[in-house]
């Protein structure tokens, strides 16, 4: 077995202690920490991660738990009007690529992976191309992501592909495509 092997089962099952100790340090750090390089990465090269000048690593730290939707204009709450306890139609994932992305808007969001998990939070780490740097441009697989702009907006990552259910084909799956955003009363 090669070491990225080893790596990965670590990973599945790792030591309780180290993962307080990580907590502990995420906790500290701001939403968005630029990190040097990956933490999980046997991850990070599954998703295309290399060792490159223009490949950028942030870990965004996410909030759990449901959202609420705004509140109605106008003078009162109607009773029934569904604001608390409200599941987004997006994974957490997909959300922590996207502020990632209004963080850094000159890079384009490549892919992404979680990291942690605490009660109150959840740790992502993303990853992230320059699309102006030379290295990435001669790079033939990085250079067809750079140039997809508002890649994470189209849902055109893991993630967004996933939340759009664009992993199922065929039979059971006819009203899931083209988008979330789609016409036609889905999603009620």
């Amino acid at each position: 077995m090669g070491i990225y092997k080893y790596m990965r089962d670590y990973w599945k099952n790792p030591d309780k202690g180290r993962v307080r100790e990580l907590l502990i340090k995420f906790r500290r750090e701001k939403v968005f920490t630029r990190i040097e390089k990956p933490t999980k990465i046997a991850r990070a090269r599954s998703l295309g991660y290399k060792d490159k000048q223009g490949v950028v690593v942030v870990r965004v730290r996410i909030k759990k738990g449901g959202r609420n939707r705004p509140k109605p204009s106008g003078g009162r709450k109607p009773k029934k009007s569904g604001l608390k306890k409200f599941s987004a139609k997006k994974s957490t994932q997909w959300i922590a690529e996207e502020r990632v992305q209004r963080k850094y808007p000159n890079l384009r969001v490549m892919n992404s992976y979680i990291m942690v998990e605490d009660g109150k939070h959840k740790w992502f780490e993303v990853l992230l191309l320059d699309p102006e740097h030379p290295e990435i441009k001669s790079d033939k697989e990085f250079s067809r992501v750079a140039s997809q702009p508002r890649r994470v907006q189209r849902g055109l990552t893991s993630a967004g592909k996933k939340s759009r259910g664009l992993r199922r084909k065929g039979r059971g799956a006819e009203k899931v495509r083209p988008s979330i955003r789609a016409k036609g009363g889905r999603g009620k």
